[in-house]
């Protein structure tokens, strides 16, 4: 056997042994440049070739290549190893089955004022919107409700500091809209609203409304009470009933309040409805001249109707919920199923 063979041989079977006795980063680069480094092992052998036959030089050139070749391989196979074993032991089980997430959905109230607001696009009408935080000027002064009415009282309204508080209605946004546009006005306003109302089956001092004015030539109440006759048979279905009752609001003239009958109970009586088998929404109107008289329409061309809904009702309504507290619980064994 050719000296040279027979080293490459002795070298293969001592590097192997070697390698597997390697734990370290440290010890893995001194394996690497003893015996794959330029001056390692395998590269004084090809220097030796010079002392080979001529017609063996290729055989021993090829098998010390080859030996390079698998202690290369070799080295990195044990380098993998040996860097998975540094690695610490996941806590994550992926035996275990996947869990399934829960997935969200719209609030009722939130589903409901987007159906209003479909509805009434439908019909011509634009949405306006306004601030939560009001003067007393645009809550009450420029809708015809003067300082000693019952709804100014502190006790009914949620004051921030004097000439502040909570809009107790949409209705500012009406104000600030024909403040600032000429008729004719055609406008929905969504929003929250604050009363110091005492939590029962269908109140809660804060609650969702809708309201809506149109301002034109020759617009009659018989225009406000088609409004609402369609509005209830697109939310409700063509079997819901509509009734109006005269009723006083400084800022309409005349003035009505309407109800829907009650979806819950089918107008039978129950707890919702105060056993009367009608819900009131809200009130509704032709504008009163003075409010007019407010943003600078003239009264004598233009007419106008006013009406609001409690968005909360409604909902009540569509879900056959019988107490608005349930929408605020944050239950979600309800709000889920809604």
């Amino acid at each position: 056997m050719i000296p040279l063979l027979k080293k490459l041989e002795e070298l293969r079977n001592t590097a192997f042994e070697e390698l597997e006795s390697l734990s370290s980063k440290a010890d893995f680069e001194a394996f690497r440049v003893k015996y794959l480094g330029r001056k390692g092992e395998i590269t004084s052998c090809l220097r030796e070739l010079s002392s080979v036959e001529p017609d063996m030089r290729p055989k021993v050139g090829a098998a010390a290549n080859e030996l390079k070749k698998e202690l290369t391989e070799a080295l990195e196979s044990r380098l993998n190893e040996a860097d998975v074993k540094a690695k610490p032991k996941s806590k994550i089980d992926l035996t275990l089955p996947g869990r399934s997430h829960f997935l969200g959905k719209k609030h009722p109230i939130s589903r409901t004022v987007e159906d209003i607001i479909d509805i009434f696009y439908g019909l011509g009408f634009s949405v306006a919107q306004g601030p939560d935080v009001e003067t007393d000027y645009y809550n009450f002064d420029a809708l015809n409700t003067p300082d000693e009415h019952p709804a100014r009282d502190i006790n009914d309204t949620f004051y921030v500091e004097d000439g502040i508080c909570l809009r107790t209605h949409t209705s500012p946004v009406q104000i600030r809209t024909m403040e600032n546009k000429k008729p004719p006005v055609r406008i929905i306003a969504p929003g929250r609203c604050y009363r110091k109302d005492t939590p029962d089956a269908s109140h809660a001092p804060n609650f969702f409304q809708v309201e809506g004015l149109y301002v034109d030539t020759n617009v009659t109440f018989a225009d406000l009470k088609g409004v609402i006759n369609v509005f209830a048979r697109r939310m409700f279905g063509s079997d819901v009933k509509v009734r109006f009752r005269p009723h006083f609001f400084p800022f309409t003239e005349p003035s009505a309040e309407y109800d829907f009958s009650c979806m819950i109970c089918g107008g039978k009586g129950c707890r919702t409805c105060k056993n009367t088998g009608w819900v009131e929404i809200s009130g509704a109107g032709m504008v009163d001249p003075a409010v007019f008289g407010h943003v600078g329409y003239d009264p004598s061309i233009y007419s106008g109707y006013a009406f609001g809904m409690g968005v909360d009702r409604i909902t009540m309504l569509r879900y056959r919920i019988n107490d608005i507290r349930y929408l605020y619980d944050n239950d979600l064994r309800v709000l889920t199923k809604l």
